[in-house]
């Protein structure tokens, strides 16, 4: 399913393709809409009896008759009308209420869920306003544009065919001005649509644009940039504006056109009515004061009808955004067959297996270039390169965020498309370069992956990751706030509580992507010792570019240009290739077109 593009001005969709748009969202709810329509069309009938009562009470005071009766009638009907009115009113807002409900429900778990090719297309910010503004905007559709639509051309019909029963001639009158207002509304519907599509995408990326700034705000400040990133997103507001502003003109001149066409015809009636009674016609001071009241109440019926149609046109452009959200790729959640194998996989196969790997984010522009590697399980192997050679590729594969163009990926033994994306997740544990730390207390973030770990286990990975001194430092231990993005803790510390986290699910494999970058060297130090402990019980895959942290790996490959280039043990390295004694300099590492010497026993090189 494909999202749709959106609509310029002249391809808007017609009134009748919206409401069927709108209509759609209703599903689960139609029962609860049904009934709310049911009240509003009772108190609309009590309404439009209220007149046929007035006329009676007018004739009855002209010729002398009682009308005490008829007056207890009139304000029984009204306040039945008021009654079943607000029991209406209160199911359609609670109706629209969880049709937003629902709607995001559905946007948040898609879009948690999509495809990680689709989060470097889309804003994140944009897709946030798609489950907060444009759903908000629907609500006001779905819990009063609908039925307003409905009820408003039933009432209105009603009150036109008792208004013919009183008097044609007058009704005639109307019609015509009413007819020339609903030339005019039909006239503005395209053009509010689309006004109302390009404010809710500048909506949309007002809080991308702010989300974007608020995520650097230390760049920001530091390039003195507040007045340039103000102004960016000022554009953004304004072009939110225009659209408003030509939203509301053309809402005003549709109200406007609608509010002469009544009063107009309202004057009309009043005044060939009154000619026709005042020469002695047949018709009474009666007939006339309720064909007058019709009129009046016709106003509310048309206006709700006229306001239905432009808030659902406003609406639509909402809903397609919404549309194109829910349509977004996501993650498959099952797995292919595994293919027949000719033996049973041995118990000893590595914890995770690459061979002949291929991949680019973009065709015609090759990330890896058939990478092959092994991760024995309790060992330690170590990637080290350049930037750009493939390292975090390599990683995001592993945790299957992407899949290979060719070559294949093996979990002990078994083919990763065999298995589900989650079961793969469940054997792997990653602490990346981002240290993702979210808004709560320290233990909430070390126990995000395993929520009802014991407090030993939490013990066990604080002491292991030197994280004492922080439980100390932080208000609270560890039920203190760490800050939106960890801002109450340093860049090592944030490090640190990143691989409590992904220790404390005791994973298969633990892949780490620079985990010493913003660590001293005496927590270095520890962190190395740790690894060591740790390789024990899991495998561990690492990136690196200090040899100090990767040195003592069992095993070292070293990729450039999405190849592995070379790979053994740190001193055969040393002696077999000159990137990476290149590195072990310091500099910058390099490949180099130079045949390698004979290697030592367990290393090779295609250098």
């Amino acid at each position: 399913m494909t999202a749709r593009h959106k609509r310029g001005p002249g391809e808007s969709g017609t009134a009748r393709s919206s409401v069927a748009a709108v209509y759609g969202l209703t599903a689960g709810h139609r029962t609860a809409i049904a009934a709310a329509t049911a009240f509003t069309l009772v108190a609309s009938g009590l309404g439009l009896a209220q007149p046929l009562v007035a006329k009676e009470v007018v004739d009855a005071s002209t010729g002398g008759g009682p009308v005490g009766l008829s007056l207890l009638l009139l304000g029984a009907l009204f306040t039945a009308e008021a009654g079943t009115g607000a029991l209406g009113r209160y199911l359609l807002e609670r109706t629209g209420e969880g049709v937003v409900r629902q709607l995001r429900h559905g946007l948040v778990n898609r879009l948690l869920r999509l495809e990680m090719r689709e989060y470097g297309r889309h804003r994140g910010g944009d897709l946030t306003a798609r489950v907060t503004a444009d759903t908000t905007l629907l609500r006001e559709v779905v819990s009063q544009a609908l039925v307003d639509l409905v009820t408003g051309a039933l009432a209105a019909a009603g009150a036109l065919v008792l208004m013919a029963w009183l008097d044609p001639l007058l009704l005639l009158v109307v019609t015509v001005t009413v007819a020339a207002a609903a030339a005019v509304v039909t006239s503005l519907l395209a053009r509010i649509r689309a006004a109302s599509e390009t404010m809710q995408g500048a909506v949309g990326a007002i809080s991308a644009d702010l989300e974007r700034a608020l995520g650097a705000l230390a760049m920001v400040r530091v390039h003195r940039a507040e007045d340039r990133e103000a102004a960016r997103i000022g554009a953004r507001v304004d072009e939110a504006r225009d659209a408003g502003v030509r939203t509301a003109k053309y809402a005003a001149v549709m109200s406007s056109a609608v509010e002469l066409a009544v009063q107009g015809s309202f004057l009309l009636v009043l005044v060939i009515g009154g000619l026709r009674v005042g020469s002695g016609g047949d018709r009474s001071l009666g007939d006339l004061v309720a064909f007058l009241l019709y009129a009046s109440y016709l106003v509310l019926p048309l206006s709700s009808v006229f306001r239905a149609i432009g808030l659902i046109q406003r609406g639509a452009g909402a809903q397609q955004r919404v549309e194109e959200a829910l349509a977004l790729p996501v993650e498959p959640t099952t797995a292919e067959p595994a293919p027949p194998s000719p033996r049973t996989v041995s118990a000893d196969a590595p914890a995770l297996l690459l061979s002949d790997v291929h991949f680019s984010y973009r065709p015609g522009h090759p990330v890896l270039n058939g990478v092959s590697l092994s991760v024995p399980h309790r060992s330690q192997v170590a990637l080290v390169g350049p930037s750009g050679a493939g390292k975090s590729t390599i990683f995001a594969l592993i945790a299957r965020f992407y899949e290979p163009d060719s070559g294949t990926l093996h979990f002990e033994g078994r083919p990763a498309t065999s298995l589900t994306r989650p079961t793969c997740r469940e054997r792997i544990a990653v602490v990346d370069q981002n240290n993702s730390v979210v808004h709560g207390t320290l233990r909430d973030n070390i126990t995000y992956g395993v929520p009802d770990a014991t407090d030993a286990d939490v013990d066990r990975v604080v002491r292991l990751t030197r994280l004492e001194t922080v439980v100390e430092r932080l208000p609270g231990g560890l039920h203190g706030t760490v800050g939106e993005h960890g801002a109450n803790l340093s860049g090592g510390e944030r490090q640190r509580v990143a691989l409590a986290r992904a220790l404390l699910t005791r994973p298969r494999l633990l892949l780490l992507d620079e985990p010493t970058s913003h660590l001293d060297a005496a927590n270095e130090t520890a962190l190395t010792a740790a690894l060591k402990e740790i390789s024990r019980t899991c495998a561990v895959l690492v990136i690196a570019h200090r040899l100090s942290t990767v040195q003592h790996s069992d095993h070292i490959n070293v990729l450039d240009h999405g190849r592995v280039i070379a790979s053994g043990r740190h001193e055969e390295l040393l002696a077999i290739s000159t990137a990476y004694r290149t590195l072990a300099k310091g500099q910058t590492l390099r490949t180099t077109a130079a045949s390698e010497n004979a290697l030592p026993t367990g290393a090779h090189s295609t250098q």
